[in-house]
């Protein structure tokens, strides 16, 4: 193991253990590099790459502290892999969409409160008749978001959220608007939500996992 790694290794270890909790402060340089067993250059390496996935939080002149460690945090480098990633990635992309989306469809037919199904209803009021492309991506980023995060569970929300970058959106939406699926796609989100609203996991999954799949297959033939 790199001497680098063995220092994330060990501050890893400190945060997993409960001696670091969200919050905390690491102790002073010299003193962490010393209880590792590292030189302070290696340690300095380790909380470089830490900050980058916002594991830690250095803030000049303060100290370095340990972030909140919530899950939208910690997979924001993903979402940023996933803006990068070619178009040639997307189908890819799609398929866990695909196997992950319509789980968590499920999981808001049952867990949604009647707030939450309000508030998605109102996005869907909102959007209009005749919106733009910059509208239609917000909207569509939203209304997926607020499905997975009514699901009650923070983790699978945020994960689904990574795979859904901007720049995957507007690529997909560009596509969709050229093809002329707008208000087929906005009719697609209607009944999914109104299958949450109905409770009904088993229908709201398999309309989620429709919606997903043809935009999928979509994009599919037009390569």
């Amino acid at each position: 193991m790199a001497v680098t790694d063995e220092a994330i290794a060990g501050i890893k270890q400190m945060i997993v253990s409960g001696q670091l909790r969200p919050g905390d402060r690491l102790p002073p340089e010299k003193e962490l590099s010393e209880r590792l067993g590292l030189s302070r250059s290696s340690l300095r390496e380790a909380v470089k790459a830490l900050e980058v996935i916002r594991v830690l939080d250095v803030r000049r002149g303060d100290g370095t502290y340990v972030t909140s460690l919530e899950p939208h945090l910690l997979l924001e480098a993903m979402s940023f892999v996933v803006d990068l990633h070619q178009d040639d990635s997307i189908l890819e992309i799609f398929a866990v969409r695909r196997m992950l989306e319509p789980q968590a469809t499920s999981l808001a037919a049952r867990a949604a409160s009647d707030e939450e199904i309000a508030d998605i209803g109102s996005l869907l009021d909102e959007l209009g008749d005749d919106p733009d492309i910059e509208q239609l991506i917000a909207h569509d980023i939203e209304f997926h978001n607020r499905i997975a995060a009514s699901a009650g569970n923070a983790y699978l929300a945020s994960l689904l959220e990574s795979l859904s970058g901007r720049t995957v959106r507007a690529r997909v939406w560009r596509a969709i608007t050229e093809g002329g699926s707008v208000s087929r796609t906005v009719d697609e989100h209607r009944a999914i939500l109104d299958a949450v609203a109905r409770r009904d996991p088993e229908l709201a999954a398999a309309l989620m996992v429709a919606h997903v799949a043809g935009v999928e297959e979509w994009l599919r033939r037009a390569r």
